[in-house]
């Protein structure tokens, strides 16, 4: 199964000027949690997700239309392609700690968004006739992995 054959096609993205009001409606309207951050050419520069916006609007002190998308905006993205199998998307998302990927093309242009839920939703599917990709015990394995602790673990030891 390829990345493309399950993601979210997405055709809202967002650019640095974007002012955080317009971004939070895009999200309402949309039912999603994360936007593509693109430039003039459509090729992707960042995300910025709900928490993103939250934080930003808690430590800022400014208004949602006087802030822009390019000043809070994850720069650093992981990302897979249409063509790419679904155990190495997932494989990524495990490793990164991350619960959505943006989908890009080879010239880094959005093409959509694979997520957590979308992967959900195509577990164990057509498992009657025999042909399942994705099974529930590989999909939980890595959702431990996305929500497991993304700090270092202070280790209390015992004085004697």
């Amino acid at each position: 199964m390829k990345v493309r054959d399950i993601m979210t096609p997405s055709v809202v993205t967002c650019g640095p000027e974007t002012n955080v009001g317009a971004t939070v409606e895009y999200m309402w309207n949309r039912n999603c949690g994360m936007l593509p951050l693109v430039d003039a050419n459509k090729k992707l520069i960042g995300v910025v997700t709900d928490r993103d916006i939250c934080i930003a609007l808690g430590t800022r002190n400014r208004l949602p239309g006087d802030l822009t998308v390019g000043e809070i905006a994850t720069r650093e993205v992981f990302t897979c392609k249409p063509n790419d199998d679904i155990h190495e998307a997932l494989e990524i998302m495990a490793k990164k700690q991350v619960r959505r990927l943006p989908v890009v093309d080879k010239e880094g242009v959005s093409q959509g968004i694979l997520s957590m839920d979308d992967i959900v939703l195509h577990t164990d599917k057509d498992k009657l006739q025999g042909f399942c990709e994705l099974t529930s015990e590989e999909v939980i394995r890595s959702l431990k992995k996305v929500y497991g602790p993304q700090f270092p673990v202070v280790q209390k030891t015992a004085t004697a």
